[in-house]
């Protein structure tokens, strides 16, 4: 229910039904049923938030269990900060209104390094002490998981634990434990290690990190009995996993508005500069028959008019045609729509895109990630520019004409040649176009869009050098001036974004210190281009006497000591120093599905022997 204040500065902010609650599905229970308060924080705006998968599948999960109550909070946007700090209003849950300091567990997912500040900024807000050491009892403790949890180090300050891997069944352990806890009166030192014994969990005040003179890390020791190595953990079965029969339904538009089916977690591919494809293996799939049931559920409960498939490959799902024409079946009826993103261009197929596009017909997005055959080998890509162009055959003669092509520039080994191949590869699309397009009077639009290559922990490429903002900057200049072809738009990332992405995602426990500076000095919302102020960021490091560069445009050896080597993603080590070393000679590793790379992951798995 609204209190008076938050009525009265409603009508003076944009988009008030972010901050308004009350939709449907949402879960509101009697506070005196319940005895642990879990507030599940996104730290972005509702309409990023309330677009994210992971956070509707945990929100759910938490609602089912008897005396829990999980409630929804945002990262207020700009105007509405400000009336509720003039009005003394304290940041809230979403369906009680609740303030954030009354809630027992307070969890951050983590989906971005340049949300970090958001993470302060809502605990404060929120009445909440940021630091860690300042929140002695066990109310508030703050929580985060995710996939920036795989270097939780930038963090360590002011998170008390985090879950890593997924989260199904470690917040079920971490939510017992903690209730536990309250009845028999355990301190919160007794908490955290006790914490610290269930697998996945990292509690990062019973460890210690020693420096080199030159500033890389010496040592990582573990207190108190506390296990040497946090290796991740997973849901093996995904059949019998928890998904949710209903999903909140926005009052306001979203960024992704649309039920959604999770086909499988992982990816075969490998791609050397992903994170995800990395962090999420092994790869685990749901029967064809699971997933159209919970496609029903959710469509039933919701009323949305569209539903995706959402994977990291989509293509890579052995039953996808059966799963696609049963869905469509049921979707076409009933004008429910049916989206395939994730698509790769050496698995399009006219017949599947037809019916799909048969609701409602959008562009197509194809990830070729690099211009020339050399680059996507160096990061293992596996996609040749005749399945780019083929797909984009296909496509054409079926009527599109409007695709998009992904580009990363500043890759590992790349070189001018690479960029004008880029442009090339573009110049080939629109040649495409016009020689198998039935109907050239439409026109046709290609938009390439180049992001700039960050460098990430558990990867392959986390030793190697991020191009510096000058260089970024030239490589974004030249390709202004060679993307010159008719009905091709060319769109870039801003560098200076990506550069602090960069130094946060290989960060140490002492960037956490710039962190707060930062944050002081009035940053927040910083992965949106009109909040970002590079010269605060850079002003913050300064005051703490740290180089950014350090951690952003630094090559490794490889035989550093990282500040995540602590921290299991179930790919081993000695794997990715096994990819980067192939991705010098541009060698390509074949996906899973064809040969098992000995990655690791399949360790995981109860008497696993493939990564499939």
């Amino acid at each position: 229910m609204l209190n008076r204040k938050l009525k009265r500065i409603l009508p003076r902010v944009q988009k008030p039904a972010r901050y308004v609650g009350g939709e449907w599905g949402a879960v509101v229970k009697d506070l005196d049923e319940v005895d642990l308060h879990f507030a599940f924080c996104f730290p972005d705006t509702y309409e990023v938030g309330m677009s994210h998968l992971g956070s509707r599948i945990l929100y759910g999960l938490l609602n089912d269990q008897d005396g829990i109550w999980c409630e929804r909070v945002f990262a207020p946007w700009i105007d509405m900060e400000e009336e509720m700090r003039k009005a003394d209003i304290p940041l809230y849950g979403l369906e009680s209104g609740t303030p954030l300091s009354e809630f027992d567990i307070i969890a951050f997912t983590l989906q971005y390094e340049m949300s970090f500040t958001n993470i302060l900024n809502m605990l404060d807000l929120g009445g909440v002490p940021l630091f860690a050491k300042e929140r002695t009892g066990l109310k508030n403790l703050v929580v985060s998981g995710g996939p920036c949890a795989y270097n939780p180090e930038p963090l360590a300050d002011f998170i008390d634990l985090f879950m890593i891997g997924d989260g199904e069944e470690i917040m079920l352990e971490l939510t017992d434990l903690y209730r536990k806890a309250v009845r028999e009166g355990w301190s919160k030192p007794q908490f955290l290690r006790a914490a610290a014994d269930i697998p996945g969990m990292y509690v990062p005040s019973l460890y210690e990190v020693d420096y080199h003179e030159d500033g890389t890390v010496a040592a990582i020791r573990a207190l108190d009995g506390a296990p040497e190595f946090v290796q991740k953990r997973i849901v093996t079965d995904l059949n019998t996993m928890y998904y949710p029969k209903y999903f909140v339904v926005p009052s306001t538009e979203i960024v992704f508005d649309r039920a959604m089916v999770e086909l499988f977690r992982g990816c075969p591919r490998g791609c050397r500069f992903c994170q995800a494809g990395h962090t999420y293996r092994p790869l685990r799939t749901k029967s064809s028959e699971v997933l159209l049931q919970q496609a029903h559920d959710v469509l039933e409960s919701s009323g949305y008019e569209e539903i995706s498939l959402s994977s990291l490959s989509t293509s890579d799902y052995g039953q996808l045609k059966d799963l696609t024409l049963d869905l469509l079946d049921y979707c076409e009826q009933r004008r429910i729509s049916l989206a395939l993103p994730s698509l790769r261009a050496d698995s399009f197929s006219l017949e599947l895109m037809e019916r799909v596009q048969k609701v409602r017909k959008s562009g197509l997005t194809f990830a070729a990630e690099a211009g020339s055959q050399r680059l996507r080998d160096v990061i293992n890509k596996n996609l040749t520019q005749d399945d780019i162009l083929n797909a984009c055959r296909i496509a054409f003669e079926g009527g599109w004409n409007n695709v998009k092509l992904y580009f990363m520039m500043g890759l590992p080994t790349e070189t001018q040649e690479d960029l004008d191949a880029m442009s090339a590869l573009c110049r080939e699309v629109a040649w495409c176009w016009r020689q198998n397009t039935p109907n050239r009077a439409r026109g046709v639009k290609i938009t390439a869009s180049a992001s700039c290559f960050v460098p990430k922990p558990q990867t392959p490429f986390q030793w190697d050098a991020m191009c510096t903002q000058e260089e970024l900057q030239e490589k974004t200049d030249y390709l202004r001036g060679v993307m010159k072809t008719k009905n091709v738009t060319f769109r870039w990332h801003d560098s200076d974004t990506s550069f602090m992405e960069g130094v946060f995602a290989r960060g140490d426990r002492r960037t956490g210190k710039a962190l707060y500076e930062a944050w002081k000095s009035g940053c927040k919302m910083d992965g949106w281009d009109q909040c970002f102020d590079l010269q605060k960021w850079l002003a913050a490091f300064e005051k703490c006497g740290l180089d950014p560069a350090f951690y952003a445009n630094r090559a490794r050896p490889l035989d550093e000591l990282f500040p995540w080597d602590h921290i299991g993603c179930g790919t081993t080590k000695e794997h990715l120093k096994r990819e980067w070393q192939r991705s010098r000679e541009a060698v390509t590793t074949p996906d899973c599905m064809t040969k098992c790379a000995g990655c690791g992951s399949n360790r995981l798995l109860n008497g696993g022997t493939c990564c499939v």
